[in-house]
Parts: structure tokens; sequence; C-alpha cells
């Protein structure tokens, strides 16, 4: 009898350890106090609707919705602009949720725009991490089929992209990091997404719009950003 009572109260502590661990202890990483809020930038023809599944998953653990701004903006003007447009959103999530800094994660042509604001505009000294899921950071033969500025910018060899990457392509204090997959079509070539300075992963096979959804991607990025 004696051993059963010690089992049963044994058990009963794992029940009440368990109920007392926090979201995301078990190989997870949860949000946390000092997490920083996540401003999400879509690529071409995007919106902030794109990042619906990675940010439910934030929320799923931990972040509250305040921290999770799914912009949107004019995919078609230049780059340049939309790198303006970002440095007033920034400013407006750091006063809405009282931190002193952000996490940018962005997909496909957001890692340009957000590269900019950091390397010209000061975003450097406001974001914490930055990500580049399937970025044309060093330009896409793709962007050859379309004519708006931004697509342009996009190709192989344009000035916007001399520019960006003149120098420090991973400028100032933020924690850079990219994604690429070998199966992304719309990113041509493949090593277009690495960026100097940055930590660069290959994903396993996923198309462009994969990278968004995929469990593994999203995991590997919430631990990046909650560093």
């Amino acid at each position: 009898m004696r051993k059963h009572l010690t089992v049963a109260a044994v058990a009963g502590l794992l029940l009440t350890l368990q109920a007392m661990t926090p979201a995301g202890a078990a190989g997870t990483s949860a949000d946390n106090s000092t997490s920083d809020p996540i401003l999400f930038v879509h690529g071409y023809n995007g919106s902030g609707s794109n990042w619906n599944t990675m940010a439910d998953r934030f929320k799923t653990d931990g972040w509250p919705a305040s921290h999770l701004d799914q912009w949107n903006y004019n995919s078609s003007q230049s780059n340049a602009d939309t790198a303006r447009q970002l440095a007033t959103e920034v400013d407006r999530l750091l006063a809405a949720t009282g931190a002193a800094k952000v996490d940018v994660v962005t997909h496909s042509m957001g890692g340009l725009s957000s590269r900019y604001y950091a390397k010209n505009l000061g975003g450097d000294t406001k974001i914490d991490a930055w990500v580049s899921l399937g970025g044309p950071n060093h330009g896409t033969d793709t962007a050859n089929s379309c004519f708006d500025t931004s697509c342009y910018e996009m190709r192989i060899g344009s000035d916007f992209l001399a520019a960006l990457n003149s120098g420090d392509e991973s400028p100032g204090s933020p924690r850079y990091a990219t994604w690429w997959s070998p199966c992304d079509t719309i990113i041509n070539p493949d090593s277009s997404v690495a960026v100097s300075g940055a930590t660069n992963s290959r994903t396993a096979c996923l198309s462009h719009s994969g990278l968004l959804t995929d469990a593994t991607v999203y995991s590997q990025v919430r631990d990046n950003v909650n560093r």
C-alpha cells in the first residue's frame, strides 16, 4: 500500500509540474517579456495576408496580436519609397508597443526595402533581427518579365541592387538571417538570397510561397528572432 501511495504522489507531482510549465518550454521558444514586436513585409504583388499562417503560429507561441504587424504597401513602387514608408511604420509600431526595437520578417522583395531602410535610413538602430525568406537580395531573372519600377530594381545587375550591396551587406547591429530553397523557381539563381554577414540557411525542397507556411522554417525563424 505504501508503494502505491508513493507512485500516486509522484504522478500527482508530475501533473502539477506539467500544468505549471510555460507554453513553448518543451523544445520551443515562446514569447517572453523581452520579445520584440514583429513587422512582416510581404513581397511583390503580395499582401499582409500572406503572413496569416506564420502570424497565427506566433500567436499560438505567445506573441500578442498587437506585436504582429502584417503590413501592406504598394509593391509596384520603388523599394526606396517603400523603405521610407517602412520607416514610418516601424516608428508607429514602436510607439504603439513601447518597444525599443522591432524584428523585421520579410518574404521575397520585402527584403529589399527593409535592407534599404537598415542601410540608408537609420533602420539598423531600430531593428533587432532581420529575416529574409526567399529574397532576391542579388537579383532574380524572373523580374525580367515584369515592368514596374520595383521589378527593374529586382533585376540582376540593377543600379538599385548595386548600391544596396555595395560595402557592408549587413550593416549595423541587427542579426541578419536568410532562408533559401533549392526548389524556389521565383528566385534565380538560388545564391541570390544569401547576404554577406548573415546566417544563411538552406531549407527543404519548398516553393517560393511554401517558405511562408512551412512549419520547420517557422520554428527556425521564431527561435532566431526570440534570442
